[in-house]
């Protein structure tokens, strides 16, 4: 097992297992069940603009989620597909904060899908490339300028990535997951591993989910039942919320 979770101090950062505090917080949930009366929305695959993130390279299992979630996207539909990595290579497109800042700010579309995945802390997502935290304040106004009232659906598979839901990320276009809640960590990104655990489980839903809440659900399940059999003791706790306007937002092509 391996803690995602990522330190700084007097701006050396090095990964670390965060220990949660004794008092522990958890963001409040919207009821498992579909808005009542409200309308399942659907936005044309061709419609969808992505960008996906992989944060860090200290492990494989960043790479291959987004690498793998491409293929999954590229499946159901979805023609416009940007991947940001921290590993540098021939066409690779760096995901230091200046290029993850300018790619949110251009994702347009008819309806928004941003998924990073990388080591993380209580003040945002880490990217290696310029070794810098990405605050949710930025994230949010970087997402509001390029998605605006689109529908938007937000994933942070980090440790503490819980921080990306709070009163100013909470808008109605949008459903935000996250890996873990602000006061844990989560895991599987070590270099043994093909895939964090929320992001295996999340490639999963894929497959068979209707709407992002039955992804979302699938994922926390999955990665509770994966947590139980490794002995996990702090579990994740993985979160999500869902924004009036999209509570029963479609998956492109379903």
């Amino acid at each position: 097992m391996f803690a995602c979770a990522v330190a700084v101090l007097t701006g050396i950062l090095w990964l670390a297992a965060c220990s949660s505090s004794s008092e522990t917080i958890f963001e409040a949930q919207l009821p498992e069940r579909p808005v009542q009366n409200g309308p399942f929305v659907s936005v044309a695959p061709a419609g969808w603009h992505a960008m996906l993130v992989a944060g860090d390279n200290s492990s494989p299992a960043f790479d291959n989620g987004i690498e793998t979630l491409h293929e999954r996207l590229t499946g159901l539909g979805v023609n416009t597909v940007r991947t940001f990595t921290a590993s540098r290579g021939p066409g690779n497109v760096l995901a230091s904060s200046t290029n993850v800042r300018a790619g949110l700010r251009g994702v347009g579309g008819d309806a928004c899908f941003v998924y990073v995945t990388s080591h993380g802390e209580q003040r945002g997502f880490f990217l290696r490339a310029d070794q810098r935290l990405f605050t949710p304040a930025t994230f949010d106004l970087a997402v509001e300028q390029g998605c605006g009232g689109a529908p938007t659906v937000l994933v942070v598979s980090a440790c503490h990535s819980g921080t990306f839901i709070n009163a100013q990320s909470r808008r109605a276009n949008r459903i935000i997951l996250t890996a873990a809640a602000s006061d844990r960590t989560s895991f599987g990104c070590g270099a043994d591993d093909d895939y964090t655990y929320y992001d295996q489980c999340f490639l999963e839903q894929l497959d068979t989910a209707q709407t992002w809440r039955d992804v979302a659900l699938g994922t926390r399940a999955c990665v509770e039942m994966l947590e139980r059999r490794l002995g996990v003791r702090q579990e994740s706790h993985p979160q999500m919320f869902f924004g009036a306007e999209v509570a029963n937002l479609r998956l492109p092509g379903r």
